[in-house]
């Protein structure tokens, strides 16, 4: 019978100090080294407008140990970034949005899982993507056959998976670049993020465009100012509904984080992954 908290935790400890210790997972660790970017300038790259571009490489410059970033294909497939980093002294693989996910996109992407896994380093999704590309002329040159590929390395990947969610998180891409569905250890965004099955602005021109085709069948037209209020009120619910203190308090993701912590962060997360020997991981065959 404990007597207090204090004694209920002391118990605990006594008991964990009989069971049988687990193997623990080893990096190759380096020593811990700041980054030569400032963290803090963060803040001011952090997209508040998502229509807006933000080049990751400027992210990781201020995340990774000496703002030292392998890259991997650099010049191939430029809408995601890929490439070794190390963080507090732990290796890390890195995939960071630079954009809208194309056929090579997703190949490099499954590719450099695939590394990731080979090598059994951690990897880490930096998300700010609006998704994959849309047009008969992609569908042609087969984007969901090559996009499924990354899915299938991302969904199999046995290797510790890390999401942090910068700027916006949207459709598909969510899921192609390690969402909730395919269990990262830690799924975190900064206090700006959106997050939601697609943006404000494309879901108010699709649901209008579906009002539009359903009068026009029965003879009639949409006001504009009907239109108007139409989308006025789309886009005022996809602005409270997808942001991230919204998603946060419904637990579909693990806290909002300053974007100055994230180094700090992640570092906690990777070094709680090693308690456990990590699972081999075992693709099936497919070409690249």
């Amino acid at each position: 019978m404990a007597e207090n908290d204090s004694h209920a935790l002391q118990i605990c400890r006594d008991i964990f100090s009989t069971l049988k210790k687990p193997a623990k997972q080893f990096l190759d660790l380096i020593p811990i080294e700041e980054p030569y970017y400032d963290p803090s300038e963060l803040y001011g790259i952090a997209p508040v407008d998502l229509r807006k571009p933000v080049d990751s490489h400027e992210i990781i410059a201020r995340i990774v140990d000496g703002s030292r970033f392998h890259e991997f294909k650099a010049l191939y497939a430029p809408t995601i970034v890929t490439g070794f980093a190390h963080i507090m002294g732990m290796p890390v693989g890195i995939l960071a949005s630079n954009g809208v996910l194309f056929s090579e996109t997703a190949l490099k992407g499954a590719h450099f899982i695939e590394l990731c896994t080979s090598r059994n380093v951690p990897i880490l999704f930096l998300q700010n993507i609006t998704g994959f590309i849309v047009g008969k002329e992609y569908e042609r040159r087969g984007i969901a056959r090559d996009g499924a590929k990354l899915v299938h390395a991302v969904a199999n990947a046995r290797v510790p998976k890390f999401t942090v969610v910068f700027g916006g998180s949207f459709g598909a891409g969510n899921y192609a670049m390690a969402g909730r569905a395919y269990e990262p250890r830690l799924l975190l965004m900064w206090p700006n993020s959106k997050i939601s099955v697609m943006g404000g602005e494309q879901a108010a021109g699709v649901l209008i465009t579906v009002k539009e085709e359903q009068l026009k069948a029965k003879g009639l037209l949409l006001a504009n100012a009907e239109r108007d209020e139409m989308r006025n009120t789309i886009l005022k619910k996809y602005e409270e509904e997808g942001s991230a203190y919204f998603s946060t308090a419904r637990l579909w993701d693990d806290g909002i984080i300053d974007p100055v912590d994230t180094r700090k962060v992640l570092a906690m997360g990777i070094a709680a992954s090693l308690n456990k020997q990590w699972e081999e991981t075992k693709y099936g065959v497919f070409r690249m």
